[in-house]
């Protein structure tokens, strides 16, 4: 396996360093977790949620795929793994929020583009990212912009806001936020600033949490 070693050595520091100075909490956690806030990120290997959020062993129950997409419900006999997992958070878990993490030069959202202009992308990655390709399509006619980046910063933000509507799809999401038991918010990283983008769910627009 390429980079054997490097990962090994990463798992010797591991436990040589973080599990020596967390064992107590570790044994804990290996009788049940119980994390409060249910995170769904992109697959993206620079955008991970717990070094994002500073959060330890635990708190974070995290589901990553392509361009952090939550499908619409749909009860088919095909697979749903990020459907199942959201499932289980609420029912299970019993999280009381669930975050939507979009994030800057976001590759399957540039590959939800590629679909939209009837551009082959991959027989896995297309079908997925076909879920909001129309939402791309779209907003070339609504971004008056001659400026790539722009259109694609839009586009991310939108994949974000068009999650959080077919997470209210469920419902079993929609009984627990209108009972008050969950909250759901969007979020947006951008990569080569460090900066975090929220939600405001009432002006609909994403706005820089401040150091």
């Amino acid at each position: 396996m390429r980079n054997q070693d490097g990962l090994l050595e990463g798992y010797r520091r591991f436990r040589a360093e973080r599990f020596a100075g967390q064992a107590d909490q570790y044994r804990a956690l290996a009788r049940g977790q119980t994390p409060a806030t249910m995170v769904i990120g992109c697959a993206d290997s620079r955008v991970d949620p717990a070094t994002i959020f500073s959060a330890g062993p635990g708190q974070l129950y995290v589901v990553r795929n392509v361009a952090a997409v939550v499908p619409p419900c749909e009860e088919t006999g095909h697979y749903h793994g990020t459907s199942a997992a959201i499932e289980y958070a609420v029912g299970v878990l019993k999280v009381s929020n669930i975050v939507v993490l979009g994030h800057g030069l976001c590759g399957g959202v540039a590959a939800a583009f590629a679909v939209a202009d009837k551009q082959p992308v991959g027989c896995f990655v297309g079908p997925w990212v076909a879920l909001v390709a129309n939402i791309c399509g779209d907003l070339k006619g609504l971004v008056d912009t001659d400026r790539p980046e722009v259109l694609q910063k839009a586009a991310e933000h939108a994949v974000v806001r068009h999650s959080l509507e077919n997470l209210m799809s469920f419902p079993f999401v929609a009984e627990a936020v209108n009972d008050g038991r969950l909250e759901l918010f969007g979020a947006w990283f951008s990569i080569a600033e460090g900066e975090l983008q929220w939600l405001d769910r009432e002006t609909g627009a994403f706005e820089r949490i401040p150091d």
